[in-house]
């Protein structure tokens, strides 16, 4: 097309396993245009992702790539990294799904803002920093003076993926590329986000390729849907007509899928599994010889919860409210104050010690799953990491035995075992995450935001399986989510927390269908729009 920026034409991408080749992207073509939002969509695995991966040039080491990706005359494709460099992060930016592994945990976020503007754009670190400071307000993070010192770690997921938005967006690129940018975000600061994009995209006249599973996000901010499976395009159109007058089968799957059913209440006299009483967690920021007194933040004020045997407790609030700071001072990750007691014991002094041979009773499934999955461990070893800690004594056929039969309760197969967490779609990484939780058949479990990166169809797998476990060992899940649909289908009891508070709390339908605070009322029209 003459006024495309970027045009890809028989792109096909391909990974070298210990299984044998396998074909990502199978001879993929598109267009985008100045000022067009194309959203590409499809399940995990489907190779959306791995598509603009290498277009980018940003592949792991045992992919390849062929094919044109034209930019502006430029084919991207078979550039070296210097050449490259000049066009990534300034003409071409890219918004990646998972902020934690791009963002670098040994430099504060204002230097990370700083050096490429500085880089691109050859002007001075303290016009560098002015255009940093701006655009973190741009992203609404509140304080973003203070915010330049803060390390990766001292954020919420959300406030880091907005860090990655503000980043992209700070040399007002071409060209923007979105993989899943609203995935950590809450659906109010998700509403602020696209509006934002859809704003500068405007202003700037850029292009934008917006890879999601979240078809509402299509529906509200794309002129153009390609919808992917299998490495392949299956449908492309215009997004009203897509949504209106679908033709795939998988296409019209993939608009019908939404987390259904409800969750029962325990029984009445259930017991407690974990009482947490007044659990309040204070982080202390900046200070120093020169710097003065260092400022306290309250993450959590003061939050009780009760969770009984076979429960789910949903707990959801906006990115920073504290609920997954709230989680790790339940499970005695983070100091805290407050009183925690876990199957009757009071676990709230215990030293790092005395808590390790409870550790296999409480798993946690965190948000970031590439973060929190070892680069240079197999899938099989991820899994079974646990069972050499809490079950040394099993042989080695065995711990396979248990990973084979973990893989498959969360729909992996298990013959993908052998491979490492890069060749795995970020779906397929939340299922290992997952799966090295269960195989130690704990008594609870904190799933921190554990669909976020999925698909509605594998988030309904996923919850189905959730659901079935729980059954069958009883299990208690303290259930993190920004996703309200799927909080309705998991929880049997919420929680809302606002700014480290407990503001409200109920069953699903009190919460979600007559909730009595303002905030409450917020979430809920953002949610459900």
């Amino acid at each position: 097309m003459e006024d495309s920026i970027l045009t890809l034409r028989g792109i096909k991408v391909n990974f070298r396993t210990i299984d044998g080749i396998v074909e990502a992207v199978k001879g993929v073509s598109l267009d985008v245009r100045a000022g067009e939002t194309v959203a590409i969509v499809g399940e995990s695995g489907s190779g959306k992702s791995q598509l603009m991966m290498g277009t980018m040039g940003l592949l792991a080491s045992n992919g390849t790539i062929e094919g044109v990706a034209d930019y502006r005359g430029t084919n991207l494709v078979g550039l070296s990294k210097q050449q490259l460099n000049t066009i990534r992060g300034r003409k071409i930016t890219m918004i990646f799904q998972e902020p934690m592994t791009s963002l670098d945990p040994l430099y504060t976020i204002g230097n990370q803002l700083i050096e490429p503007i500085v880089h691109h754009q050859k002007i001075s670190v303290s016009e560098a920093k002015a255009r940093a400071i701006e655009m973190m307000k741009l992203v609404k993070i509140q304080d973003p003076e203070r915010r330049m010192g803060s390390y990766p770690h001292e954020m919420s997921g959300g406030q880091r993926q907005r860090v990655m938005i503000a980043m992209a967006l700070a040399n007002d690129p071409d060209l923007l590329i979105a993989d899943e940018p609203t995935t950590a975000l809450d659906v109010t600061i998700q509403a602020e986000i696209l509006e934002l994009m859809a704003g500068l995209q405007k202003r700037l006249g850029m292009g934008m390729i917006f890879i999601t599973h979240d078809l509402n996000i299509v529906r509200r901010i794309a002129g153009r849907v390609v919808v992917m499976r299998y490495g392949e395009v299956v449908e492309e159109g215009d997004t009203k007509s897509i949504f209106a007058n679908p033709k795939h089968p998988y296409t019209k799957a993939l608009l019908d899928a939404e987390p259904t059913g409800r969750k029962a209440p325990p029984a009445a006299k259930a017991p407690k599994i974990l009482d947490g009483t007044n659990v309040s967690v204070t982080f202390e920021i900046g200070g120093g010889f020169l710097a003065g007194p260092p400022l306290l933040l309250k993450a959590v004020d003061h939050v009780s919860v009760v969770l009984k045997q076979g429960q789910t407790i949903g707990i959801v609030g906006e990115s920073g409210s504290g609920k997954s700071t709230l989680a790790r001072a339940l499970l005695r990750l983070l100091p805290s104050e407050g009183a925690i007691v876990f199957e009757g014991r009071d676990i709230a002094k215990l030293n790092k010690e005395e808590m390790r041979p409870l550790r296999k009773q409480i798993q946690i499934v965190l948000q970031d799953p590439f973060g929190s999955l070892s680069p240079r461990m197999t899938a099989g070893q991820i899994v079974t990491e646990g069972l050499l800690v809490h079950e040394p004594s099993i042989s080695s056929g065995e711990r396979d035995a248990r990973a084979i039969q973990a893989l498959e309760e969360v729909q992996l197969d298990p013959k993908l075992r052998n491979r490492y967490p890069h060749e795995f779609s970020g779906g397929q990484r939340q299922r290992i995450a997952i799966a090295r939780a269960i195989i130690l058949k704990p008594r609870l479990i904190v799933l921190d935001e554990p669909t976020s990166a999925l698909d509605r169809q594998v988030q309904g797998q996923i919850i189905e399986l959730l659901r079935d476990l729980q059954i069958k060992n009883n299990l208690s899940y303290l259930f993190i989510s920004h996703d309200l649909a799927v909080v309705r289908a998991m929880a049997d009891h919420i929680m809302v927390m606002k700014d480290g508070r407990l503001v409200e709390q109920g069953t699903p339908d009190e919460i979600l269908e007559n909730p009595r605070e303002d905030y409450t009322k917020r979430l809920m029209a953002a949610a459900f729009a």
